[in-house]
């Protein structure tokens, strides 16, 4: 076994952050150490979360494996190029988020159930026992008050280490900003761009948000100076795209990966969520009927080389379930509630 057999089976896996081989990548250090059928190299990720860490070790090993020899014995060890998110930053906002993991869950356009999504999500995490966190960056449609039914609570302050901060509304277990809770429900919020940015900026660095294992943060939809803002001085572990299975959703879907995944971007994509991928009437459980095409997303994610984190079924309690400010997650064993904690058993 030589070098060269190494970085060509390497070539075989990609990072699904990136979607590019490991190689193309850069991420293979220039300390390969071979002694018969064991081999000893390093892999460069941007950060100690990267989510795709373990995956990316375990299939590099099974690649070597593959194309050189099944006898191969592989010590792969981790380097990393930024610190975690608890390391505090000096720069921009990171430095006022204490957190594990900060995801962002996007959609190129709006009515494909993202926030609904996003509300589970934190729900699901929640209840796993995880300290979350969630910031509904929607300035011109914050909807988390509803979907959380605390839409009468207002934020108070604290004062912390000399600091006057917000103090987030907690519920089901979930600490919790959004525009939403300092204006009037019935007027519009007509800002520019800048304003809209300096608010989202002023929920998370005037926050008490505390120590936190997930920061969701629910992105309005499309592109916005409040994505560049966020994008630019938060770092982000990764993003979340949902999409419907109808071509016109996917077309926007794939505008929002391409964006994360440009180079002066490069925010990692953790994968795609299809939601209302089929209807499913609770009277026949069994049924599923493709309202809006069969598997769109699924095959969008296989295209693009990314994870699909789940398909979310079209089904009444989803909806009624944000209407009334009860998540479905909160209905441990519904079919519903499980496709999202299926979803947050793979972004662990």
């Amino acid at each position: 076994m030589y070098p060269q057999q190494v970085i060509d089976a390497l070539r075989h896996v990609r990072y699904p952050g990136t979607g590019k081989d490991l190689i193309e990548s850069g991420m293979l250090e220039d300390d390969i150490r071979i002694s018969g059928f064991e081999v000893s190299f390093s892999l460069i990720f941007e950060k100690d979360n990267d989510p795709f860490m373990k995956s990316v070790l375990k299939a590099a090993e099974v690649a070597l494996q593959t194309y050189i020899n099944p006898n191969v014995t592989a010590n792969i060890h981790p380097k990393f190029v930024k610190q975690n998110l608890t390391s505090h930053s000096d720069s921009g906002l990171t430095s006022h988020i204490s957190a594990q993991h900060v995801i962002a869950i996007h959609s190129g356009k709006g009515g494909v159930g993202k926030s609904t999504v996003t509300a589970n999500l934190a729900v699901a995490l929640a209840q796993a026992g995880y300290k979350v966190g969630l910031l509904d960056a929607d300035i011109h449609g914050p909807s988390m008050p509803k979907m959380f039914a605390t839409e009468d609570c207002r934020p108070f302050s604290v004062e912390i280490e000399g600091r006057t901060l917000i103090e987030p509304i907690e519920q089901y277990g979930v600490k919790m900003l959004s525009i939403g809770f300092f204006v009037n429900p019935d007027q519009a919020v007509i800002w520019r761009g800048g304003m809209a940015s300096n608010a989202i900026k002023q929920l998370i660095s005037d926050a008490h948000w505390g120590e936190l294992d997930y920061f969701l943060i629910d992105l309005p939809p499309g592109t916005s100076d409040i994505h560049l803002t966020l994008i630019s001085e938060l770092q982000l572990t990764g993003v979340i795209v949902v999409t419907t299975p109808q071509p016109v959703a996917l077309v926007d879907a794939r505008k929002g990966v391409e964006m994360f995944r440009n180079e002066k971007v490069n925010v990692p994509i953790l994968g795609l969520i299809e939601n209302m991928a089929w209807f499913t009437p609770a009277e026949l459980p069994e049924n599923k009927y493709y309202i809006f095409g069969k598997d769109g997303g699924k095959n969008l994610a296989a295209e693009l080389n990314i994870p699909l984190l789940g398909q979310i079924p079209l089904v009444q309690s989803i909806r009624e379930g944000g209407d009334d400010g009860t998540p479905i997650a909160l209905q441990v064993g519904h079919p519903a509630a499980e496709a999202f904690r299926k979803i947050i058993n793979s972004l662990r």
